[in-house]
């Protein structure tokens, strides 16, 4: 092994642990924030409307910090200052509003929208030395394991007990140990872009493609109908199919799930390409049927599901948009795509929440007519690439 790629390997782990950290303070939050919502007072809709509208500003914004980034190229001022904002999670323990409580909740992902394109942007650089799907993959899979940590912490709390506040108070621990260890990789490796500039970059032209645009369609109408884990998480509470611990130790298993499969499917990527999006639409369609059933069995399977799609989600559709854009618009291409992938992820929650209230059947319904669009989009792409 070259060097330089052992230098690529060291900056994907180091921000591996740093994503682990990120993700113990706020997948652990959002496994019990639709909980919290509802002791604190918030309805299903509500529920529905903030889960959704935090992601859409969590991806929104994205587009200025894309586009900011690119230009001014300050990749890690905008990932320094992201994950700082991670501070709103232990703030949360401070609130007995669910209206407050919604405005951190909202903050935590307005954070990751800032930092994101960025983030992605130097992953990308780096992982030219060793395959964008295996690079995405293995930081995937270790992002993953603080998915899994986080929702666990809370589980082992709520086993001893029920204490919202005491849960997101612990989160001061990985947060503050996140930012020095930010700050430490940015000494170590400054300047990621050189990975890139050594490798044998495709050469791509400095605008957006139409595969580019169709990509971003597919997407977009993929996670429209991809139930979002905090109705899952209302259903379940709301009908007593499984405890209060145990709805975090069933997003930790998805979480779990998410990190086995990343590093496969990111190989599976590097193999095959774009035609490995072919599994989204198909599972996407198949987990409202399973997790919004009324036995945990199916429940279980459901999210299981869950957690292998949002595996595919979080590599090849990172990896590919690394492939189908110049460095020059990298910022920019992750930040449009990341715009309308949250929108669609914020009118897909709210309009579930909404629907969940009528007949949990039009949840289903609607989630298999916008995963069927999302398979004719992939058929184009595969023509479009075939051209």
């Amino acid at each position: 092994m070259t060097d330089v790629k052992k230098r690529a390997y060291q900056f994907i782990i180091l921000f591996g642990f740093i994503s682990l950290l990120g993700d113990i303070i706020y997948e652990g939050a959002r496994s019990v924030n639709a909980q919290y919502l509802k002791e604190l007072g918030a309805n299903a809709l509500w529920v529905g409307v903030v889960a959704g509208l935090g992601e859409f500003i969590g991806y929104a914004i994205r587009l200025v910090s894309g586009y900011l980034s690119d230009k001014t190229k300050a990749y890690w001022i905008f990932s320094i200052i992201g994950y700082g904002l991670l501070i709103t999670v232990p703030l949360l323990a401070l609130t007995g509003l669910w209206q407050v409580a919604a405005i951190l909740m909202i903050g935590e992902r307005l954070g990751k929208a800032l930092r994101s394109p960025a983030k992605d942007t130097m992953l990308s650089q780096v992982t030219t030395q060793v395959g964008r799907g295996m690079g995405f993959g293995l930081h995937e899979a270790m992002d993953q394991i603080g998915a899994i940590a986080g929702p666990l912490m809370f589980t082992a709390i709520f086993a001893y007990v029920v204490d919202y506040n005491l849960g997101y108070t612990v989160m001061w621990i990985p947060f503050a140990l996140l930012m020095v260890l930010l700050i430490i990789t940015r000494i170590l490796i400054p300047h990621p872009e050189k990975f890139e500039e050594r490798a044998a970059a495709k050469n791509l032209p400095d605008i957006l493609t139409g595969t580019f645009w169709l990509y971003t369609a597919f997407s977009a109408f993929a996670i429209v109908g991809f139930a979002a884990f905090p109705i899952i998480a209302y259903h379940l509470k709301t009908h007593a199919i499984v405890s209060d611990a145990g709805i975090p130790l069933l997003y930790a298993a998805a979480m779990g799930v998410d990190a086995v499969f990343a590093i496969i499917i990111g190989r599976l990527y590097d193999k095959k390409g774009l035609s490995v999006l072919f599994i989204i639409p198909v599972l996407s369609a198949i987990v409202p049927v399973l997790a919004f059933a009324f036995n945990w069995i199916a429940v279980t399977i459901g999210i299981i599901l869950w957690g292998l799609v949002m595996a595919i989600h979080e590599t090849i559709m990172r990896a590919a948009i690394a492939d189908l854009t110049s460095l020059k618009k990298r910022g920019t291409g992750y930040g449009i795509f990341n715009t309308a992938y949250g929108l669609c992820m914020f009118i897909g929650a709210s309009l579930m929440g909404w629907l969940y209230e009528i007949n949990i059947n039009y949840i289903i319904a609607f989630a298999i007519v916008s995963e069927l669009i999302a398979l004719v989009v992939f058929m184009k792409i595969m023509r479009s690439v075939k051209q």
